[in-house]
């Protein structure tokens, strides 16, 4: 690179005499470096008998070279100078909404509390979307409610949790009380999400149906939870939920819980060869959390916790 600068130098000024000048440098060794350059080339890359300086048809195309050369080489050490300032471990969640609402934030807070270098963020996707994100490296974990099976990502069941019937808080069910069978809601419009992709929760619903042998009278498949939710406030019909989006303190919905022993799981997966510190700050969060609310970690997170964990 530095005869690079020393021959482009020499072509700008059109002297060596200017050139040695502008490398702050004495004219004799640049003379030398142009002319080991030559040599190493095989060509003269200057007519030193013009006046002023020119450039041969060989050092003209040398130049136009060099000077992209250069050029390169700049920007790739303002790349490089730019990662190494702002260079952090990254660590991507995907998530499905639902899970939102079941105390995963207070999850997330702790692992930025924890690993503050980590540059933690969080992506809303499915449960058939995660899978395909963790074998392509998009993400590193995902939050989801799907039994999907991969051999190349592992699944750990954080908990069932326990499901909910919401409704327009008008409805003749919510001034019930005590817990309502499926059968009560058998014959009622019934609200699934999300509409697509599939296989999604809303299979997971219709399929509770199913099973027992019910259908519902009229499906009715929207994108998002919230647009559900809307549409039970408004009466168009129920929406079985987990019961953790009672959290989310709306006053125009109403909520029975769903007898029966239904539950849907709250899964977490994440690539079976990942040994990262950051997957494992994640497990020493849960195995917190989870102390604290009384609920069973895992026996693959205890496992991965007192298991020496390579360098990530």
């Amino acid at each position: 690179m530095k005869h690079l600068r020393y021959f482009v130098a020499v072509a700008t000024e059109r002297s060596f005499t200017r050139g040695a000048e502008r490398l702050n440098m004495a004219q004799p060794p640049l003379s030398r470096r142009i002319h080991e350059m030559e040599e190493e080339l095989g060509t003269k890359l200057f007519d030193r008998e013009a006046r002023p300086l020119a450039l041969t048809a060989t050092g003209q195309l040398f130049y136009e070279q060099a000077i992209q050369v250069i050029q390169r080489a700049e920007q790739m050490r303002t790349t490089m100078k730019r990662f190494v300032a702002s260079e952090r471990p990254r660590f991507v969640m995907g998530i499905v909404s639902s899970m939102l609402y079941a105390r995963l934030p207070e999850v997330v807070r702790r692992f930025r509390a924890r690993a503050p270098n980590v540059d933690l963020s969080l992506v809303e996707m499915n449960s058939a979307e995660q899978m395909l994100a963790l074998k392509e490296g998009r993400i590193h974990a995902g939050f989801g409610r799907l039994r999907l099976n991969d051999p190349a990502v592992r699944r750990e069941i954080l908990r069932e949790e326990p499901l909910a019937v919401a409704m327009a808080p008008n409805h003749p069910l919510a001034f019930g009380d005590g817990p309502l069978e499926l059968e009560a809601v058998a014959d009622l419009p019934l609200i699934v999400y999300p509409k697509e992709p599939r296989p999604s929760y809303a299979d997971v619903v219709i399929s509770m149906f199913q099973d027992l042998g019910m259908y519902p009278s009229r499906i009715v498949e929207v994108r998002e939870l919230q647009t559900a939710l809307v549409m039970a406030a408004a009466g168009e019909g129920v929406c079985v939920v987990p019961e953790s989006v009672q959290r989310m303190g709306r006053v125009d919905i109403a909520f029975r819980e769903l007898g029966g022993a239904m539950t849907i799981p709250m899964i977490l997966s994440y690539r079976i060869d990942d040994r990262s510190e950051e997957l494992h700050t994640l497990f020493q969060v849960f195995a917190d959390v989870f102390a604290e609310w009384g609920f069973l970690l895992p026996q693959g997170m205890v496992d991965a916790i007192n298991t020496e964990r390579p360098m990530g």
